[in-house]
């Protein structure tokens, strides 16, 4: 029961975007709850079933032969069936011929998934709302996974996706074929909300604000799967599409030495390099080399050099140079706090820790944890009481237990 158990929990997660994103694209996104509605009552029979009679040959077949049975029920139920799809049989095939009306083919499921991803990306969708849409919709994700990974309640979260799929409905979003109908312009600007969409969902999963982890992989498989199927169509394979995978594939290299085994953080500097993935860093590399074409140097452009320059394990003088100077160039595009922050470690790594810490002085004060980490490791050894003052702030900041662990040892290491 157990296994079953188990093997179900993986295959909601794999297989419950790709479903509700194929009834969406044949019924309409005003009826994406409906589909989700069919798809849970799928794995719900999935589950009463398997749990009697053990698991089927092919557990993904057997879902998808029962999620038509389902949404063919369902919407003849509503009349839409005749409605809707009917009349789109009719005037696009042969009178002869059965059409499918419910397709689950894998070029389908792709289809489906790429519309659907511009679709919940379309600017009319407010964005802290779009990465929730895509927790759920294209990733699969529970409402308990996705409260959790915003530290909020269920609860606001249903309400914030309740309010997203409203607007869907209420400005008729469509799923758009990514074909030669959709204008260059109107491509272009849907292209950049994906991109940063995923890579939300990426920093969310590389770097967890919940309060039991430090790293979410399934977010950031997720999001590298996403940013894949980009790359299989020539007009969202772009560079800056490679960009950010190669982006992605450095930091995920480091996924095993990133964390120990009782889920603490393992600072860059102290990670064993040996657990880096080099198939990872190779892949990052085939992608970067991608990026360079054209004229085009984005943010994703710049991040991923820096992530390249971090999978070179000699710590090497012209390794920090490099950095630095790709933060120099970011700076100027995003100037965040982070990228600030992020720019005075490569400065103090590259030319000592006095030139940083007069920048850092430079920076206006803010609640941010990391901060007083960085301030505390720019005092250390210079003036160790400053370093413990700001450490202790930086505690009281951050917002995992993880992360407060971790600071911890920092002050008990001090002299």
């Amino acid at each position: 029961m157990e296994k079953e158990q188990e093997s179900l929990k993986q295959l909601f997660q794999q297989e419950f975007a790709k479903m509700v994103a194929v009834i969406s694209k044949q019924f309409g996104l005003e009826h994406i709850e409906l589909a989700e509605d069919i798809v849970s009552e799928t794995f719900l029979a999935a589950s009463e079933t398997w749990g009697m009679n053990g698991l089927p040959a092919n557990p993904p077949a057997w879902l998808y032969a029962v999620a038509k049975q389902k949404t063919l029920y369902h919407f003849r139920r509503h009349k839409i069936f005749e409605q809707k799809v009917v009349p789109e049989i009719k005037a696009q095939q042969p009178v002869n011929t059965d059409p499918d009306p419910v397709n689950f083919s894998q070029q389908n499921i792709k289809d489906s998934q790429l519309q659907m991803l511009f679709a919940i990306c379309n600017p009319v969708i407010a964005s802290e709302a779009q990465i929730g849409l895509a927790l759920r919709i294209l990733c699969g994700f529970g409402i308990d996974e996705i409260a959790e990974a915003f530290l909020t309640n269920k609860e606001t979260i249903n309400k914030r996706l309740f309010r997203a799929k409203e607007k869907l409905r209420n400005e008729k979003v469509q799923l758009i074929p990514i074909d030669n109908t959709l204008p260059d312009q109107e491509l272009d600007n849907r292209l950049d909300n994906v991109l940063h969409i995923i890579y939300l969902l990426f920093s969310e999963g590389y770097y967890s604000q919940t309060e039991n982890t430090i790293l979410r992989k399934d977010f950031c498989i997720e999001a590298m799967r996403l940013a894949g199927m980009l790359t299989a169509y020539d007009r969202t394979n772009r560079p800056k599409t490679n960009a950010l995978l190669a982006l992605m594939s450095f930091h995920a290299s480091r996924f095993h030495a990133r964390e120990t085994n009782n889920d603490t953080l393992v600072l860059y500097e102290e990670q064993n390099t040996d657990l880096w993935d080099t198939a990872l860093i190779n892949q990052g590399i085939r992608f970067l080399n991608n990026s360079a074409q054209g004229n085009e140097i984005s943010s994703y452009h710049l991040e991923a050099g820096i992530a390249y320059w971090h999978c070179i394990k000699e710590d090497i003088p012209e390794k920090w140079q490099a950095i630095l100077h790709l933060y120099d160039q970011l700076i100027l595009i995003n100037p965040s706090p982070v990228v600030a922050l992020n720019r005075i470690f490569a400065l103090y790594k590259a030319k000592g820790k006095e030139p940083a810490l007069q920048e850092a002085l430079q920076l206006p004060a803010n609640n941010n944890h990391f901060y007083f980490l960085l301030m505390g490791e720019l005092y250390r050894d210079l003036d160790n009481r400053k370093a413990l003052l700001n450490y202790q702030q930086a505690r009281a900041l951050a917002k995992t237990q993880t992360e407060k662990q971790g600071i911890q040892e920092k002050i008990d290491s001090l002299p």
